[in-house]
């Protein structure tokens, strides 16, 4: 039998995205980035007009952002602890929406600050890239579909499609993004978030549900 698993996003999960990737595009593009609701691509204003962008404008700004900017990202307090202290209880891999093309600079990025998991860099909804982890790496657990009581899901910051609550470590978004409905809980401290993942592998053993953060 398998470990336990966990799978995690990266930015404003593990790592600060929002604070960087808005000082990078006002100082190289003239863009201002401000969250004023759930929508990231309207969040971009022209600095000199404060016409937003258009959508084929956003991806550029983000390839570029994790093509050459990633270093400027940092650890939000308190998660590669945690991650730390998960691993040793369960598997974890990081599944984020960087695109395959931006994998192993993610992988490089979380090196540097020594935490060290498998990385998927994938596009679009995570329902499939989840149902795919689970089915490959058979964790124990209650049961193998990504829609049964047998996911726990933590987090998502975007809008959820296998379930989950809403994840932001960034002020500026966490109060703009409303809770996902499937959601088992919505935690915004790691020290916490640590706790309840610890506390959901130990009361399911032998057969702890894979958990979603």
């Amino acid at each position: 039998m398998t470990r336990p698993l966990v799978i995690t996003d990266c930015d404003e999960v593990l790592m600060h995205m929002v604070v960087p990737f808005a000082q990078w595009v006002d100082e190289a593009h003239g863009v201002l980035f401000r969250i004023e609701d759930a929508s990231f691509a309207g969040a971009l204003k022209r600095k000199e007009c404060g016409t937003p962008l258009e959508a084929a404008e956003v991806w550029p700004l983000l390839d570029g952002f994790f093509t050459s900017e990633m270093t400027r990202q940092y650890p939000i307090p308190g998660a590669l602890a945690a991650m730390a202290e998960i691993a040793r209880h369960a598997d974890i891999v990081v599944l984020t929406n960087v695109g395959p093309e931006h994998q192993q600079r993610r992988i490089d990025q979380l090196a540097l600050h020594d935490f060290h998991a498998p990385v998927i860099g994938s596009r679009g909804g995570k329902g499939e890239p989840v149902r795919r982890l689970i089915e490959e790496r058979q964790p124990r657990s209650r049961s193998s579909s990504t829609t049964s009581a047998g996911i726990t899901r933590r987090w998502r910051r975007k809008r959820p499609t296998c379930g989950g609550s809403i994840w932001s470590a960034s002020p500026r978004s966490r109060g703009k993004i409303a809770p996902a409905k499937h959601a088992h809980a919505r935690i915004d401290d790691w020290t916490e978030a640590k706790d309840w993942i610890l506390a959901r592998l130990a009361e399911n053993i032998p057969a702890p549900a894979p958990v979603v953060v």
